[in-house]
């Protein structure tokens, strides 16, 4: 049965228990044989829950609520145990159900990862779970498909999108012979790869064994109710303990105990919470549990990748030298083509409103450029080396003005004649310094900035968002080490989005990964940005400390006012029925008071 649904039906008991001792009181039967009934399949699941616990080496706040409920049914306040059950019950299932909400809505566990493959066998192609790929197989991986396993290219040329796996944003360019990494996808036409790893051995799994690995190691979080469950539960026992002993009256124990019951933490945090749950689901972010919630309040330490995190993850057009006439007929060659520079060299003819033409007679040679007709006119597009070669003309110059660090230069022929060189870079997102700006006046102390890619285009963004730090060729391994060195200076918040950033995800305090990037980041992860755009992120972590900070609130008022009660039970100014119903509503109070963190 779903656990959500046991969680329903523990609540059902009491309350029915309730509804139908009322009627049995209102026709003068026995209410009490009805209450019972109705508070012990509660009892009976707490206890349980209670012994796992223990064996655990944990304990809390839940024995409050088991001794009210058992003292409640032993000393014959059945009534008083009945309103412990449903309330207990009721805290039980809104936190079960802020939980299970965030987890029912995320992707598969790593889906990313190829299932299979298709194995060149004698002259056929046979499609072959990922499992039985053995050493020395030739695979055909076709275009856009993820490299199942490690090899060398088995063709003279193939095209890498390896932003997955390194970070770098731009395809490379592989030749006969050299090795791939699983993990990378074919950015370019089909080739043959020679497997020199099986599946279980290849830097994919190895990544996924660091994922589970780094997720293992993490310290559990603590909820905001653990902070405060020894200091009450010692309080609570001394003064119910004190009033029996002192007086010899067991009824003031129970009425210490039952209005004591942490119904204030049991209720009014998960509530506070799960409203905060919403908050940031209205903000466009998914927030796995309440505990991840609670430790985004506390965060200091922000470490986040570069490529497709704080930039776009493709390549645009940056800068240009050459008439604008040759970007449009360039780009009207390129829609024929898949390449991220060809699709990016589209997009910004589109932006500048361009009217494009259908090519013709298109041929493109991989990993070079494009060649065709357009309008009649003999147009090429690739490297400024390939373009100078087919025109036997040096390159033209480069556009005025400083290049950005690792941009990829294209070059335009027209008719046999040099017309245009392109720049394209990986640039930052447009909210990419606002967003840090935010965070540091949130109170995140230090920033460090974590790529895969190299050295220069990384300095240049950790200079550009003021990052505290910049680490560039940074593999999975070095990215979970600089995790741990962070962690002195305080919770660390990991924001990633590629394969490589699995494992800090899972090994950070929180992981928070761009869902639209990659799953196998989104099931590490403990929050996902489902929509674009990096304000989101500070706009949860203002969310977070927000429904925290109220949950505190009704914390401390919930408490006090039950602390109070205790005093007066103590003394014998309340019954046990009395202080359980007086506990209600302070319960009321508590949770309309957290139901604030719905709104900004």
């Amino acid at each position: 049965m779903n656990p959500l649904a046991d969680r329903r039906l523990l609540v059902a008991c009491p309350l029915l228990g309730l509804l139908a001792g009322a009627l049995l009181w209102w026709v003068g039967g026995r209410p009490e044989v009805a209450l019972a009934m109705g508070t012990l399949p509660v009892l009976v699941l707490l206890v349980a829950e209670m012994v796992r616990s223990l064996r655990q080496g944990a304990f809390g706040l839940d024995l409050i609520a088991a001794l009210a409920m058992a003292a409640g049914l032993a000393m014959g306040e059945p009534l008083a145990a009945c309103i412990v059950a449903l309330m207990y019950a009721g805290g039980q299932y809104l936190e079960d159900y802020a939980h299970r909400r965030a987890g029912a809505e995320m992707t598969a566990l790593l889906a990313r990862q190829p299932r299979t493959a298709l194995r060149h066998d004698d002259g056929a192609l046979t499609e072959i779970p990922i499992e039985d790929i053995a050493v020395g197989d030739l695979l055909l991986i076709r275009r856009g498909a993820v490299l199942p396993v490690d090899g060398t290219l088995a063709s003279p040329l193939a095209m890498l999108d390896t932003a997955a796996l390194t970070g770098e944003p731009m395809p490379v360019r592989v030749t006969e012979g050299e090795a791939m990494l699983s993990g990378c996808a074919n950015a370019g036409d089909a080739f043959d790869l020679r497997a020199t790893t099986d599946a279980g051995a290849s830097t994919y799994a190895g990544i996924v064994r660091m994922v589970r690995a780094a997720a293992d190691s993490r310290a559990p979080m603590a909820r905001l109710a653990d902070q405060w469950s020894v200091g009450f539960l010692l309080l609570t026992l001394a003064m119910a303990g004190g009033a029996w002993a002192l007086t010899g009256e067991a009824q003031r124990a129970l009425a210490v105990l039952v209005i004591a019951t942490p119904c204030p933490l049991i209720l009014a945090v998960p509530v506070a919470l799960l409203a905060g749950l919403s908050r940031t689901a209205k903000l466009g972010v998914l927030v796995k549990s309440a505990a991840v919630l609670e430790a985004m309040a506390r965060i200091r330490v922000l470490v986040i990748d570069k490529t497709g995190t704080i930039t776009a993850g493709a390549p645009s057009l940056v800068a240009m030298e050459g008439p604008e006439e040759a970007l449009r007929l360039a780009a009207s060659l390129d829609q024929a083509s898949e390449h991220p520079i060809a699709r990016a060299l589209v997009a910004a003819a589109r932006a500048r409103g361009l009217a494009l033409s259908v090519p013709e007679e298109v041929h493109e040679t991989p990993g070079e450029g494009l060649t065709g007709l357009v309008e009649g006119r003999r147009v090429a597009v690739g490297g400024p080396n390939w373009v100078a070669e087919m025109t036997g003309a040096p390159a033209l110059p480069l556009p005025a003005g400083k290049v950005p660090e690792g941009a990829m230069r294209c070059a335009i022929a027209l008719d046999g004649a040099q017309a245009a060189t392109l720049v394209f870079a990986d640039q930052l997102r447009p909210d990419a310094i606002a967003t840090i700006a935010t965070l540091r006046a949130q109170g995140i102390r230090r920033i460090i900035l974590a790529s895969g890619d190299a050295n220069a285009p990384v300095r240049a963004a950790g200079a550009a968002i003021g990052a505290d730090a910049a680490h560039a060729r940074q593999s999975p391994a070095d990215k979970v080490a600089l995790i741990a060195a962070a962690r002195p200076e305080g919770p660390v918040l990991m924001l990633g989005d590629g394969l490589n950033d699995a494992p800090a995800l899972a090994a950070a305090d929180v992981g928070v990964a761009v869902a639209t990037k990659g799953a196998a980041a989104a099931e590490a992860a403990d929050a996902v940005l489902l929509v674009d755009g990096l304000a989101h992120l500070a706009g949860t972590l203002a969310a977070a400390r927000r429904a925290r900070a109220i949950a505190l609130q009704s914390v401390t008022i919930g408490i006090g006012l039950s602390s109070l009660g205790m005093v007066l039970a103590a003394f014998g100014y309340l019954s046990p029925v009395q202080g359980a119903l007086i506990q209600e509503a302070i319960d009321v109070a508590v949770i309309l008071n957290a139901l604030r963190a719905l709104t900004d």
